[in-house]
């Protein structure tokens, strides 16, 4: 005998990156669950590779290769599921920042998350007047590829790396660069042009939501800020 079909209401959001419109769905409970056991795992990667799939499963495949996409708007996707599937306000436990000791209880009403944009970022970095990089935004692959690397230094070298598009010069656009020749480029840099490249990490968008909390202790008023998608699922 076949059971009844249950429905699923279907709603609309937009990609921070585009612009685009898609169509989405809530979490099913087999979701649901395979979220729970990533999470349960501790293993960073697999919480990402899941964050992935659902992500693709809810908007219908449209979404195909979420480990190709910019992390940020992965993130602010599937939080938007996530507040059709298991309700908009996230309760969570904050620490005052005027005494490092006090914790307040706190709701997030995940509707006012956003992707933050700062002003004057751009994908085109020049070096020098005729030497330019066009940088990627690091996606889903790139961060579970580097999820378990403990060198910070060796990190930070290789998402850059990752995370560079093309090099031009006035003559020729080279977007076919051996890990070596990377390495190479990099390394030549003055501390000037270095810091552009870390620039462009630092003010690329993100999800992030900004609030305030009042220390019952202290009357102090201070703002909280949460950046990234493990912020908001704790």
């Amino acid at each position: 005998m076949n059971l009844p079909v249950l429905n699923t209401p279907t709603y609309e959001m937009e990609i921070p990156s585009t612009g685009e419109k898609i169509k989405y769905r809530p979490f099913l409970v087999k979701e649901q669950k395979l979220l729970m056991m990533a999470q349960e795992s501790g293993d960073e990667a697999a919480q990402m590779r899941t964050v992935g799939e659902i992500v693709k499963n809810c908007t219908f495949n449209k979404i195909d290769k979420p480990d190709t996409m910019a992390t940020f708007d992965i993130e602010y996707m599937f939080l938007m599921t996530r507040a059709q599937s298991v309700g908009s306000k996230i309760p969570m436990t904050v620490t005052c920042p005027d005494d490092g000791e006090t914790k307040v209880e706190h709701e997030i009403n995940i509707d006012e998350i956003k992707v933050k944009k700062t002003d004057g970022h751009t994908n085109v970095i020049m070096l020098t007047d005729d030497i330019g990089i066009t940088m990627k935004y690091p996606n889903l692959d790139m961060v579970k590829k580097f999820t378990n690397t403990a060198n910070i230094t060796e990190v930070s070298f290789e998402m850059i790396k990752s995370c560079i598009q093309n090099i031009f010069d006035k003559d020729q656009v080279y977007d076919e660069m051996s890990d070596k020749d990377l390495q190479s480029f990099i390394e030549q840099m003055n501390t000037e042009q270095f810091e552009k490249l870390t620039q462009f990490f630092d003010t690329m968008p993100k999800l992030s939501h900004t609030f305030k909390v009042k220390n019952p202790n202290t009357g102090v008023e201070s703002d909280i800020v949460l950046e990234g998608l493990d912020s908001f699922l704790e």
